[in-house]
């Protein structure tokens, strides 16, 4: 009897035993939802990569718009300084011009009269002169008065300052007085390019009358065009002179133009934004004056824990990575993917004190996730 009531205690305790042992085990399953582990096989199909991971700075785009422009030398209006009828021009808007280039002729009665004005000062010149030496000589004698002296010398300095002038009207209308007789006196003028460039707008038809004020042509000259672009207040911070950015059109934006900062505007706009010059790396005759550009500006800032972005994987709208806990054991980590930028995702977590040390898995993560959401399955 002794000996059938001993066998009982001992199967009664092996029950007790294995009950508390399957307790266990589902506690700790419980516990350890996010927990998988691999078989050696599983492992080597998986090819699972672990690193530890680092802070770099997070680096973001920021989206800016502008237009083309060219500085103010670069930007030639031109126009006839006295006036007059067009009378011929070939120009036409687009038309590639080379500095001194015939552009344009001019007439008008003015220009002669401006001529005659010149060559009847420059002949009355020689006789006024003459009197100023004779009056001096009298007058250092005492033979003259000082007063028939001093209204010598007052017309002869009034005709040196009448020619002067005389002579500077006729450069700027394009005649040179040094060369001008009674024998060229023209009704026209001709008007050269100023620069090289383009012409990007003509103004005036043949025959039409233009005033001094008049704008005949608009010339470009595209080398020196740069990028202006309108940046809000609040972003002005992240930009420096000297930063680099990508510009590209709205109707070709998988062409890409390297571009700089070179200039950053003082003032801010009653809308809130300021003005940022960019010098382009290369220049395009492509790009045109007055053309809408978009920017992409990188921009550093605060900095953050960088993954392999194949490391982080989404999940019923969560983002995860997973943590080395064992040897061919990996634990699910929730985390907050910031930014990604050249192959890394910047991530943030909970407690960065306890899993910064960790050994993360780089690759093989998706492997990981669909492992345990099929075991989670069976």
């Amino acid at each position: 009897m002794i000996k059938y009531i001993s066998i009982a205690i001992v199967i009664t305790m092996l029950t007790s035993c294995g009950n508390k042992q399957t307790e266990e085990a589902v506690t700790e399953s419980t516990v350890n939802e996010n927990l998988v582990e691999l078989t050696d096989a599983q492992l080597k199909n998986a090819e699972i990569q672990t690193e530890k991971i680092y802070q770099r700075a997070i680096a973001s785009l920021l989206k800016a718009n502008g237009t083309l422009e060219v500085p103010p030398q670069n930007l030639i209006s031109v126009s006839a300084p006295m006036g007059g009828y067009l009378m011929s021009t070939k120009l036409l808007e687009g038309m590639h011009i080379s500095k001194g280039e015939l552009i344009a002729v001019m007439e008008d009665q003015q220009y002669i009269q401006l001529q005659q004005d010149f060559l009847t000062a420059k002949a009355h010149f020689s006789s006024i002169e003459a009197e100023y030496k004779r009056q001096k000589d009298l007058n250092e004698s005492k033979a003259s008065s000082d007063k028939v002296f001093q209204q010598a010398q007052a017309s002869y300095l009034s005709q040196k300052v009448l020619i002067k002038s005389l002579e500077e009207k006729l450069r700027l209308i394009g005649i040179n007085p040094a060369t001008l007789n009674e024998d060229n006196i023209s009704r026209s003028i001709k008007i050269y390019a100023p620069i090289d460039g383009f012409v990007s707008k003509v103004n005036m038809h043949v025959g039409k009358y233009a005033t001094p004020t008049d704008v005949l042509f608009e010339l470009i000259n595209p080398a020196d065009v740069y990028l202006k672009l309108t940046v809000f207040e609040k972003e002005l911070h992240k930009i420096s002179v000297g930063q680099k950015l990508i510009a590209y059109s709205n109707a070709q934006p998988d062409k890409k133009y390297g571009c700089n900062v070179y200039l950053i505007g003082k003032d801010v706009s009653p809308e809130g934004f300021v003005r940022v010059h960019c010098r382009f790396e290369k220049n395009d005759i492509s790009l045109i004056p007055g053309m809408f550009m978009n920017a992409e500006i990188e921009v550093l800032s605060d900095s953050a824990w960088a993954i392999p972005t194949e490391a982080v994987v989404g999940f019923e709208g969560k983002q995860f990575v997973f943590i080395q806990t064992d040897n061919k054991k990996y634990e699910l980590q929730e985390v907050v993917a910031l930014s990604s930028e050249k192959g890394f995702t910047h991530i943030t977590f909970t407690d960065s004190a306890v899993w910064s040390n960790q050994a993360f898995v780089t690759k093989g993560a998706y492997a990981l996730l669909m492992k345990m959401k099929n075991a989670e399955e069976e």
